[in-house]
C-alpha cells in the first residue's frame, strides 16, 4: 500500500522544514553574529532544539509514522515557546514568524 499525504500534511512538512532552515540559519548566523542575548545559553538551546524538532517531525510524516501525532504536539509547544523567546529578544521577526506558522500546522497535524 502506498502512503499519500494529506494536502494539510504536505504543507506542515513544508512548514517544519521551512522552520528548521530558519531556526538553524538564525541560530548559526544571526545569532552568533549579534551575541548578547541572541546567545545565552537558554535561547541558543532552544533554537536549537526547535529546529531539530521541525526535522524530526517532518521526517516522521514523511515516513507516514502514526507516532507523528506526537512528535508533532511537541514540536508545537517548543516552536511557541521559542517564537516567544525570539520575539522576547527582538530583530528576529522571520524566526517567530517561521515557528508560529510551524506550531499552527503541527497542532493541526496532532488533533
Amino acid at each position: 500500500m502506498h502512503h499519500t499525504q494529506s494536502p494539510e500534511m504536505k504543507a506542515c512538512i513544508d512548514n517544519c522544514l521551512a522552520c528548521y532552515r530558519e531556526c538553524l540559519s538564525a541560530a548559526m548566523h544571526h545569532c552568533l553574529e549579534m551575541g548578547g542575548e541572541h546567545t545565552k545559553p537558554r535561547h541558543f538551546r532552544l533554537m536549537m532544539a526547535c529546529a531539530e524538532i521541525c526535522r524530526t517531525s517532518a521526517h516522521f510524516m514523511l515516513l507516514g509514522s502514526e507516532h507523528h501525532k506526537h512528535v508533532c504536539r511537541e514540536c508545537a509547544e517548543i516552536c511557541v515557546e521559542c517564537a516567544d523567546d525570539c520575539e522576547r529578544i527582538g530583530d528576529m521577526q522571520s524566526c517567530v514568524d517561521a515557528c508560529r506558522r510551524c506550531a499552527k500546522s503541527c497542532e493541526e497535524m496532532a488533533a
